[in-house]
């Protein structure tokens, strides 16, 4: 059994608190990604986990055991870091099974788990290579195999694919998801990049400011944000934001109003609202399906096509006809938002146009908390 528990968590650095009243309870087997901005505690919880830092307050249990005073030797678990940390004069064979041969493990049992390790990071063949012959992903996998051959109940890893270029990433985030799910370990991956924690994990915990945010899995997170954090964090491009106030029953910002029938918001509550580009329709091309808002005029700014689609920045008002465009105080209020639309749609750069947003994908944020409110605003005829 490879479960984790980490209640009231807390390290501070004289008067700098990394980590904030961590409460984390990771199932056996889970492949749970800490994500979030850099310098946000994600590391420093995972170096709790590991036992190589000690927190100022909280527990760790691994297994049921309070293992908080337990050194890393003790703790039964792996860890796989951005440097890879190879050494250089041992080959493929020696730097894997290091470990193993330091605790007197028979040589026997050393083979036979290097040779397991190698087939399923696949390395086969591999043994007698220096890591100046390697590629980086074969350096990488053989850090992971080392990480196998310990036979964990929970391996850490700390970024270890930031390194890697682009098309290697991508790789290697199939390839761990596929030795997670061989292996059936429970599995902690710290990343800052949104992408490899919303497509590897079972859950993410999103953190920000040493506090935990939200963990849920990655569609939830993304469907259903828990507070305004997290929904501009998740999902590239970010979400829209835009301030507004309930007034009559209708939600107004600077720029558009939106009917709030269906829901139960007294009036002069201030909300942010948000709405993902791609719930931001051309009104000429929306799907009739779609439960919209009434048309909005904007200005189309600039066009950025990424293939099968093309990111178009809108404007409320022409930017060569004014100074500014306000859209509100809100901080997570923009002068500009985002439509993701088909590469052939028929728009120009300098056009106007009206745009309607997807009423059903519409989330609704408490201004002073950053609190949801609402994922979603029921059909009407507005």
């Amino acid at each position: 059994m490879g479960s984790v528990r980490l209640a009231g968590i807390t390290k501070r650095y004289d008067d700098v608190t990394a980590v904030k009243d961590m409460n984390l309870d990771i199932e056996d087997g889970e492949f749970i990604s800490l994500v979030g901005p850099s310098g946000c505690g994600k590391s420093t919880t995972l170096e709790t986990i590991g036992g190589l830092t000690e927190p100022t307050e909280g527990t760790v249990n691994i297994d049921g055991e309070d293992v908080t005073g337990l050194p890393p030797k003790d703790r039964d678990l792996a860890m796989v870091f951005q440097n890879i940390a190879l050494f250089p004069h041992m080959d493929v064979y020696d730097n894997m099974s290091y470990g193993l041969r330091v605790r007197k493990v028979e040589k026997d049992r050393v083979d036979r788990r290097v040779d397991e390790a190698a087939e399923i990071v696949q390395l086969k063949g591999m043994l007698d290579r220096m890591p100046s012959e390697l590629s980086g992903g074969q350096r990488q996998r053989v850090a992971i195999g080392r990480a196998i051959v310990r036979e964990p109940e929970v391996f850490l890893m700390d970024e270890p694919l930031a390194n890697l270029d682009a098309k290697l990433r991508v790789h290697m985030r199939t390839e761990l998801q596929r030795i997670q799910r061989k292996l059936d370990v429970t599995t902690i991956y710290v990343t800052h990049d949104q992408e490899e924690a919303m497509t590897m994990s079972d859950r993410i915990a999103i953190i920000n400011h040493g506090e935990l945010q939200q963990i849920a899995p990655p569609l939830t997170c993304y469907n259903e944000p828990a507070n305004v954090f997290v929904a501009g964090f998740i999902g590239s491009p970010s979400m829209n934001m835009f301030a507004g106030t309930v007034t009559d029953g209708r939600l107004a910002t600077d720029e558009f109003d939106v009917s709030l029938e269906g829901t139960d918001f007294s009036d002069g509550t201030d909300v942010t609202v948000g709405v993902r580009p791609d719930d931001v329709h051309w009104e000429n091309a929306v799907d009739d399906s779609i439960p919209t808002t009434s048309p909005i005029e904007a200005y189309v700014d600039v066009m950025q096509p990424i293939g099968e689609k093309i990111y178009v920045y809108l404007q409320f008002e022409d930017p060569i006809a004014r100074e500014t465009v306000s859209v509100g105080d809100n901080e997570n209020a923009q002068d500009q938002f985002l439509m993701g639309a088909d590469s052939d749609v028929d728009i120009e750069e300098g056009q106007t146009i009206d745009v309607v947003f997807d009423r059903s994908n519409l989330h609704l944020f408490d201004m002073s908390t950053g609190d949801a409110l609402v994922h979603g605003i029921s059909d009407v005829d507005e």
